[in-house]
């Protein structure tokens, strides 16, 4: 029987502490414990300590008594899913061998970047539902573990065997943070008697699992469940569990949030509101409609002065004619009274932010954007974008109104404030930022979001739209897909520093299709440099794109490899 053992009472303490002080000593000054009469220090003092020491060691082990054994671990789980193809599992066993990473400087050469392609692997692995090999278990922890973004889809494709793991080693106890619930397991939700039990009286952290599976499947239940004990919650705790109700918001949640925005905490009162501003016909979202259209009109009174080019009957030029053009005025709050900071509005401005055009971002940001096509005439959202703002307010009702588009997943307003892709400016005519422009672009489906990045790439090249690239889909459609590889082309026969565009040419290794390998082997010749070019750009562009389709065709093998039955 396995035991562990404890100390009794030793009579000879003093011995062992005795053995220690001769050693710090030193034999020639201090006689070992036990030495018989007459024996002084010597030649053979050390060794007789040594002696002395070893069978005093075996005496205080054989006195010791044995315990009760600890009690053994639960079996690990099953995991239920199938078994990696065998090619897969010795693709994956190389990938998470690989932790050299391109960090170091340096050229990165020839060869692909394992550590970066893992993410895709497991993302691939997960979306046919496949068990990793129980021994690949401890280096999938230890890569998740120094990689935070790799966690969601490593802990997935681990299965329920890593929180068995990770509860018997401290070094993987993100595991059990990264996991809802710590990996509890969650009564079966229509047992309404061990799910209220569990609200009750449960950890915080399987309380939130609870709450958050419930909205998932009946987003009513969660919400009622939620309302039994709101009032006794702490405000942290309060915050978490609101912020599970963007699942499945809907009107029928308009009544709950309206309470919340009474709440003692600010961040919970600011939750709320946005949440309620998300629900375009939400009470909320028509108060702060009635305050934004008090800041915006249309003002006729703007001029403009039209010359025509000739006049029709001598030819000669004809004097200019002023014309009144519709025009956006503003005028922003004056104060941000009580009513407006109870429906979420931030009372104090960020530092080097005027109060008034920081009150005034937040109304219309909050308002519904089909409050403006009945505000501005009827006029659609290109149209309404389209018109001048008076006195410098355009950035900042641009920017609002960006912001806007991107709460209320309204995608014919960002088409709007994106513009045309090929316009002369590449901050488009609503969007004050590349960021912000990426943002309306998450709105968007994923073949328009492909379409219009490769109309901007065309016209503005690659420098500008690597933030753009960033939100569209894995891998990029073929007209995407196409643009990014003309544009890495001609910045390469124009001798172009090629560590310029090593950022897109990481994200093409990473998100190109691999079925254009094929197209890129024309390119893997070192070209001839211009006059003007970058020394030795020619060499770097070579290997650049000879990594870049090595890389895909590794893709195309891993995805092969999965697909094996």
């Amino acid at each position: 029987m396995n035991r562990t053992s404890a100390p009794v009472d030793a009579p000879a303490t003093g011995a062992w502490e005795g053995l220690v002080t001769t050693a710090l000593l030193g034999t020639d000054r201090r006689t070992t414990p036990g030495t018989p009469p007459g024996a002084g220090p010597g030649p053979e003092a050390p060794v007789a300590l040594l002696d002395a020491a070893a069978v005093e060691t075996v005496r205080r082990r054989a006195g010791l008594r044995p315990a009760r054994a600890a009690e053994r671990p639960q079996p690990a789980p099953e995991d239920p899913r199938p078994p990696l193809p065998p090619a897969a599992a010795r693709r994956l066993a190389l990938l998470l061998a690989d932790r050299s990473g391109t960090s170091g400087g340096g050229r990165r050469g020839t060869a692909p970047d394992l550590t970066e392609l893992l993410p895709q692997w497991l993302a691939a692995a997960n979306a046919r539902g496949f068990a990793p090999p129980p021994q690949m278990l401890p280096a999938l922890l230890d890569a998740a573990r120094g990689r935070t973004d790799l966690r969601p889809a490593a802990l997935e494709f681990a299965g329920p065997r890593a929180l068995w793991l990770a509860r018997l080693n401290p070094d993987w106890r993100f595991a059990l943070r990264s996991t809802p619930g710590g990996g509890a397991t969650l009564p079966l939700l229509d047992d309404d008697d061990s799910v209220r039990q569990l609200w009750q009286e449960g950890l915080f952290a399987e309380r939130v699992a609870l709450l958050s599976a419930l909205r998932s499947r009946e987003p009513a239940a969660a919400r009622e469940l939620l309302e039994t004990t709101w009032a006794t919650e702490r405000a942290e705790d309060r915050l978490m569990f609101l912020d599970s109700l963007r699942t499945g918001l809907g009107p029928d949640d308009e009544p709950f949030l309206e309470q919340a925005l009474s709440d003692r905490s600010r961040n919970v009162r600011a939750t709320a509101a946005e949440l309620l501003s998300a629900l375009p016909g939400s009470a909320l979202a028509a108060r702060m409609a009635v305050r934004a259209e008090a800041c915006v009109a249309i003002d006729h009174t703007q001029a403009t002065a039209v010359t025509p080019a000739t006049e029709a009957a001598g030819g000669t030029a004809a004097s200019a004619a002023t014309v009144a053009t519709p025009t956006i005025a503003v005028e922003a709050p004056h104060e941000c009274d009580p009513g407006m900071e109870r429906d979420g509005v931030v009372a104090k401005a960020p530092a080097g932010r005027g109060e008034r055009s920081w009150w005034f971002g937040q109304l219309v940001e909050a308002a519904p954007l089909g409050t403006w096509s009945r505000r501005l005439g009827g006029r659609t959202p290109p149209e309404i974008v389209a018109l001048p703002v008076t006195d410098d307010w355009q950035s900042e009702l641009h920017a609002a109104w960006c912001r806007a588009a991107v709460r209320q997943r309204d995608a014919e307003w960002s088409r709007a404030l994106l513009g045309e892709p090929s316009a002369p400016e590449a901050g488009g005519p609503g969007a004050v930022s590349l960021a912000e422009r990426a943002k309306l672009l998450g709105t968007l489906e994923a073949a328009e979001q492909a379409e219009w990045v490769a109309g901007f790439i065309a016209t503005h090249g690659l420098s500008e739209a690597f933030q753009l690239l960033g939100v569209c889909a894995v891998p990029w459609a073929p007209p995407l897909g196409r643009a990014v590889v003309d544009a890495l082309n001609i910045a390469r026969d124009a001798g172009s520093y090629p560590w310029s565009f090593s950022g897109v040419m990481g994200l093409a290794e990473r998100c190109l299709d691999p079925s254009e390998a094929g197209r890129l082997d024309a390119l893997l010749a070192v070209p001839e440099e211009p006059e003007n070019a970058s020394p030795g750009a020619g060499g770097y562009w070579a290997e650049a794109f000879q990594r870049l389709v090595t890389t895909l065709r590794l893709r195309a093998a891993m995805i092969e490899e999965l697909n094996t039955p």
